[in-house]
């Protein structure tokens, strides 16, 4: 079977947004408008096609990014190849969107017309940059009262930093909103309300936007003439350049992440949508136009690249394993190079372990079609792979390569679970491990004293959903503790430690002797291990396991067991034997050593920050701000947005559980906030002690 479409007619692109900014609806429209779907599904009544696990559909949130392929025919009559992700805007699920964006090759950000940029737009927004994903940005919601589409532009700049280039000018807004002023053609499009958004009307610009229009335009020109010198050159002369030459500036703009086009429209009201799917074609990349993945060759160890190319051997990413009621695991994968055959035997080069694809899917939201092939460029779901984890490279076993890896941030919060009946242990223990395979930022551990099953996430609603998950999909009932702050400890004092480890009682020996010196890490919370041992004090092949010794006790510190986090260890000086002497003995000093030494480098309790953005009505600011201090907060600044305010703040993540309810009855339910993890910070020492004495009393 040949390749259907051309690699340069793909687009690979997700939709990153704010949580309620209508980012399921677009993507509804979208399919709506490629051909996909046949009703419009609508979030208020549980019906979107993508949002199609049951807690989504209730909740009215995207939980799980589903992959979609669709196609679309461009302003040229030539159909292009779409495969869409959806993303989660929660931030407890901020890992879905950035394993999203690391398979992805452009983004569209969506912004609510109203709020603007939102503290979860800016969250998704240094992840799209980390990644250097070229984004456009459609502001929707034109029709919502308050939208207000200059100030979004505003908000881009001041609160992203990022710069905006205009594309369309919206025509009326809120209620009155009607359609755009496309600023490349020069023309206005209106919709007519009764087509469900099928069809528009290409008319003039109305009088009284023609100067405005004008004006923009300009701005456009003047923005995308400075990354082209031949172009800059001639504009300074007074030769404009033409549409197609506009058109080009941009998308080589957007796709070097030097500016975003900005789009505007309301998807519920379906409004917009066309353009923004031809400027997706227009604008965003193919995998052709973007830096080729880079790898390590796992024979040689060196770095290479991998091309998106069907000759090139096969190489893949697996970015999310998915439970399918139909076809049982799922591991969705983007194809960088080569291509990839059903019943083809892969190698998993991070486990280590072949795999064999049993059956090869193209997902369409819920629905899905078997295929025999598939190529670079491709996003598919295969059935039947055993040992695949998010984040492992798949590939050819001839040409074995690991492409780069994907982060993970810790879980914040932990709670206790128990099964409601002793028969659901087994089927408790199954469930969450299969759940913990789908989801890296979800772990889950057994108190080695109490027995008992913990499991740690994001946040209260990310823990909620996978409960909810296991009730619906594993039959299983559970029980849940009060959540649980996960604290850390460090040290702020430097200290040398001198250890030796002596066991000479008959048989073979042990013996060792260390000397480091414990101090914090000034480059961050990681542990950096040094050794400057001179003239052979401790023989080269015993150092690996004074560092392995450290490594092994630093998940839990000496005040009330918390895994430690910035300590920097230098061995200095040490000494061995030649027959007692081994990797074990040097292990054994090293662990003892630190042991002894956490004790006497002021070692100190920390606690998850979390930055807090609270959005209120005037009349509640005093209560909202007086209540964020009583819960140990640090307000960081406030300020307008339209007749709201808004109020940030750093708080500990302790004081913030069940916050939602409290907030909503000091604001009868008309204030919303949302919390990013920000950092670790030393708990005040009264606070500490209580901690210390609630845990120690536990470990």
């Amino acid at each position: 079977m040949a390749r259907e479409y051309k690699i340069e007619d793909y687009r690979n692109f997700g939709i990153m947004a704010h949580i309620d900014a209508g980012k399921t609806t677009t993507t509804e429209r979208i399919l709506y408008y490629t051909g996909k779907s046949h009703k419009i599904g609508e979030v208020h009544d549980g019906a979107a096609t993508m949002d199609w696990m049951e807690q989504e559909q209730e909740r009215g949130i995207t939980i799980t990014s589903a992959a979609t392929t669709t196609y679309w025919k461009g302003r040229d009559g030539k159909t292009r190849r779409f495969n869409i992700i959806d993303t989660p805007g929660h931030v407890d699920f901020t890992i879905e969107v950035e394993r999203s964006l690391r398979v992805l090759d452009g983004a569209i950000a969506l912004l609510d017309a109203n709020a603007g940029v939102e503290p979860q737009t800016e969250t998704v927004w240094r992840q799209a940059e980390k990644y250097n994903v070229p984004r456009m940005i459609f502001c929707n919601k034109m029709d919502k009262t308050g939208a207000d589409f200059y100030r979004s532009v505003e908000m881009i700049k001041t609160r992203l930093g990022a710069t905006a280039v205009v594309m369309q000018l919206p025509i009326g807004a809120e209620t009155e909103f009607k359609g755009v002023v496309d600023l490349i053609e020069m023309n206005a499009l209106i919709w007519r309300d009764e087509s469900l958004g099928a069809q528009w009307d290409v008319v003039e610009i109305p009088e009284d936007m023609k100067a405005k229009a004008e004006e923009y335009r300009e701005k456009l020109i003047e923005t995308v003439v400075e990354i082209d010198e031949a172009a800059m050159e001639a504009y300074l002369e007074g030769n404009m350049p033409d549409n197609d030459q506009i058109r080009a500036l941009v998308r080589r703009g957007t796709i070097d992440v030097k500016f975003h086009p900005m789009f505007c429209g309301t998807a519920f009201k379906n409004k917009g949508v066309q353009p923004l799917l031809d400027a997706v074609v227009d604008y965003l990349p193919s995998p052709l136009d973007i830096p080729a993945i880079k790898g390590i060759d796992v024979k040689t160890e060196a770095e290479i690249e991998r091309h998106p190319d069907d000759s090139e051997p096969l190489s893949m990413l697996a970015f999310k394993i998915m439970n399918d009621p139909f076809v049982g695991s799922l591991t969705f994968a983007r194809i960088y190079s080569g291509k990839l055959e059903k019943g083809a035997s892969v190698m998993n080069t991070v486990k280590d372990k072949r795999e064999r694809v049993g059956r090869m899917l193209q997902m369409h939201s819920n629905s899905r079609e078997d295929i025999e092939e598939a190529f670079a460029g491709d996003i598919v779901a295969l059935a039947g792979l055993k040992e695949t984890t998010t984040g492992d490279t798949l590939c050819d076993p001839l040409k074995p390569v690991i492409l780069e890896r994907m982060e993970f941030p810790e879980p914040v919060i932990q709670i206790a679970i128990e099964p409601k009946t002793k028969g659901d242990q087994e089927k408790m223990g199954l469930a969450l491990n299969r759940l913990a395979a789908e989801d890296p930022s979800f772990r889950v551990k057994t108190d080695q004293e109490s027995g008992q099953t913990i499991i740690a996430g994001m946040g209260e609603l990310h823990l909620d959903i996978i409960v909810d998950r296991m009730r619906r999909e594993f039959k299983v009932e559970a029980t849940v503790g009060a959540p649980q702050v996960a604290y850390r400890e460090t040290i702020t004092k430097k200290h040398e430690e001198d250890y030796t480890h002596k066991k000479q009682s008959g048989g073979t020996g042990q013996f060792a002797r260390v000397k480091i010196v414990f101090e914090p890490n000034p480059e961050g919370d990681d542990f950096k291990f040094e050794s400057k041992i001179v003239g052979g004090a401790v023989p080269k092949e015993y150092i690996p396991g004074v560092q392995k010794g450290i490594e092994s006790v630093l998940s839990s510190g000496p005040l009330a067991g918390f895994p430690m986090l910035g300590v920097k260890a230098t061995l200095i000086d040490g000494a061995y034997h030649d027959v007692d002497s081994s990797v074990l003995a040097f292990e054994i000093a090293s662990r003892a050593c630190f042991r002894e030494a956490a004790k006497k480098s002021g070692a100190q309790l920390l606690e998850p920050m979390m930055k807090v953005e609270v959005v209120t009505p005037e009349d509640y600011v005093g209560d909202v701000i007086g209540d964020l201090n009583s819960r140990r907060g640090q307000i960081q600044g406030q300020e307008s947005r339209g007749i709201a305010v808004v109020i940030n703040a750093n708080v500990p993540l302790a004081n913030m559980f069940k916050y939602v309810d409290n907030l909503r009855s000091m604001s009868q339910g008309r204030a919303q906030y949302t919390m990013t993890f920000d950092h670790y910070a030393p708990v005040p020492s009264n606070v500490a002690t209580e901690i210390q004495a609630k845990y120690s009393g536990q470990k």
